[in-house]
């Protein structure tokens, strides 16, 4: 695949079908996670893959109780907004995000696969995104939708007892991707322009480009 066309279709797809992702694929998939950067070559990080169908009943229930309390929380006020005037676009779009994010948290056991990313004594991450980056774009190369979560963080400490993690040795959960063959189809997703969002120099100055339009295809 080319590496724009991964770069650019690499969006969130929470949307997907409970067949199994062969083991060959996961070794690839991992094995490009872990030639990601890291700071000082340290690799101080630690992935584990959940495919057990009662590890996931064990996390469904609360991955589903953080989820009501994003939605109660951090996007209450965006979803009032979205729930009074359905009819604006910028509604629609959250009102889409919202239906997909929730159905992850209903469909969490039928997800096949889920990849944990850990750091030891060390919570900036720096280290631990580009490698779940990289599984990422590693996953969208063999047709396979993720999703990366934090929410799970509500409830870190069940969350890291379940899995068995040794939080004595300082190891903190970064994330959590989702897995599977997607049920919906690839595509660029809508963003502001990069040079609407962008400064060149000072805050607010002027980028020098402008991009109106996706520069890809």
């Amino acid at each position: 695949m080319d590496l724009r066309e991964a770069l650019y279709t690499t969006r969130a797809m929470r949307r997907v079908r409970p067949e199994p992702i062969p083991m060959e694929i996961q070794a690839r998939i991992m094995d490009a996670a872990v030639r990601a950067p890291s700071g000082g070559n340290a690799q101080n990080w630690r992935f584990l893959l959940v495919d057990d169908e009662k590890v996931k009943a064990k996390i469904g229930p609360i991955y589903r109780r953080a989820m009501a309390m994003l939605w109660g929380s951090y996007y209450k006020d965006r979803l009032d907004e979205a729930h009074a005037a359905p009819e604006l676009e910028e509604s629609k779009s959250m009102l889409r995000v919202q239906s997909s994010a929730q159905w992850l948290a209903d469909n969490f056991e039928v997800v096949p696969l889920y990849l944990f990313g850990f750091t030891q004594h060390d919570t900036s991450g720096s280290s631990i995104f580009p490698a779940l980056w990289s599984a990422q774009l590693a996953a969208r190369a063999e047709g396979i939708g993720t999703s990366l979560t934090q929410v799970l963080s509500f409830h870190n400490d069940e969350v890291l007892e379940i899995l068995g993690v040794p939080k004595e040795e300082g190891w903190n959960m970064a994330g959590c991707v989702s897995l599977g063959y997607p049920t919906g189809k690839w595509g660029v997703a809508a963003r502001q322009p990069a040079s609407e969002v962008s400064f060149r120099n000072q805050w607010g100055g002027a980028v020098g480009f402008d991009t109106t339009m996706p520069l890809w295809p």
